[in-house]
């Protein structure tokens, strides 16, 4: 049924706005992800393309001078992060979109995705490694110019730990899965750096040149289990895994510290990207006003957002005792 102009409510997109009551202060808006996690997600994602192409500068000249696979595994590792880090760039902006009426819950989603192409980017590098590394134990080529490698490897090694230490931060206030994703196999080429360090300088002075091609199989087994780690957990958020227990202890707590709140029950959580989706039912006493029920129901979801800021929060009143039907989990030993 269609409403006359007359009868439509102006759509300000908050409920006691359009009933005609007071907007709260900073209610406008309360379900979008907030300026301060757009910027720092946008900032970490460019930071990380930055680095790559920087890295891939130094160990393009590091390879070409040296000829070593260690230091090749370490520059298609870059490629690759280039690669897996221009995803995020279009992943993050498209997670950052605020819903539409296509996408009523945001774009969220488009993180975990970017997740699954950086796991496929890892993996595919990591082949190409072997592959090398197979066809340089059998036609062994020697290596030269150890100390330049090695100060390459130095300087890649300070340049990721700047950029983890950023993305440390950053996903410590966003959450992001796409950001940790990508912080994760960085952190591996930290240890990577490391591991080529070790076998120029073997080789350079033992003269053991077996050990370069062996530490470029390692390198990418170790870049596999990466990007499993990666793939797993963006098909976690992709089949819509509940937050941690942690959380979802929190989210009782905070319904519960309300003394109106006699009980609460099928509590429902997921994420997307760096929002979270948060619903539940909230059980009250049976005399209460449906007026007084809003109320309650309101103060209670403002302290959920609060902790969890951005997210998107549903709450149904039910009075205390009626006998319905209530959702049941396989495993599930409360809410």
């Amino acid at each position: 049924m269609s409403l006359s102009p007359a009868q439509k409510r102006p759509d300000t997109g908050n409920p006691d706005a359009a009933a005609g009551r007071p907007e709260p202060a900073g209610a406008r808006g309360y379900d979008q992800i907030r300026p301060e996690t757009s910027r720092l997600l946008r900032f970490a994602t460019i930071a990380s393309v930055a680095v790559a192409v920087m890295l891939i500068a130094a160990k393009g000249v590091a390879w070409g001078v040296t000829g070593s696979v260690s230091v090749l595994s370490t520059l298609i590792d870059s490629l690759m992060d280039v690669g897996a880090s221009l995803v995020n760039v279009f992943a993050v902006r498209n997670a950052l979109k605020p819903a539409d009426l296509e996408h009523r819950f945001g774009h969220g989603k488009a993180e975990p995705l970017a997740g699954l192409g950086q796991a496929a980017f890892v993996a595919g590098s990591s082949l190409f490694l072997v592959i090398e590394a197979v066809d340089r134990l059998i036609t062994p080529t020697a290596i030269t110019r150890h100390g330049f490698g090695i100060t390459v490897m130095v300087f890649s090694i300070v340049a990721t730990l700047v950029l983890v230490a950023f993305q440390s931060y950053v996903v410590r206030r966003t959450k992001s899965l796409a950001i940790s994703a990508d912080s994760l196999h960085y952190k591996g080429d930290v240890l990577i750096h490391g591991s080529v360090i070790v076998s120029l300088l073997v080789n350079a002075n033992f003269g053991i040149g077996y050990l370069d091609p062996l530490f470029g199989v390692a390198i990418a087994l170790y870049l596999l289990w990466n990007a499993r780690i990666i793939a797993v957990n963006a098909l976690q958020q992709l089949m819509d895994r509940e937050l941690g227990q942690e959380d979802r202890d929190r989210v009782v707590a905070i319904a519960m510290a309300h003394p109106e709140v006699r009980d609460i029950h099928d509590l429902r959580t997921r994420s997307a990207g760096p929002r979270s989706f948060i619903q539940f039912h909230l059980e009250l006493d049976n005399d209460i006003s449906l007026h007084r029920a809003h109320e309650i129901s309101d103060d209670v979801e403002a302290k959920v957002r609060a902790a969890f800021p951005g997210s998107g929060v549903i709450i149904h009143q039910d009075p205390e005792g009626v006998i319905e039907h209530r959702a049941s989990f396989d495993g599930e030993k409360g809410c």
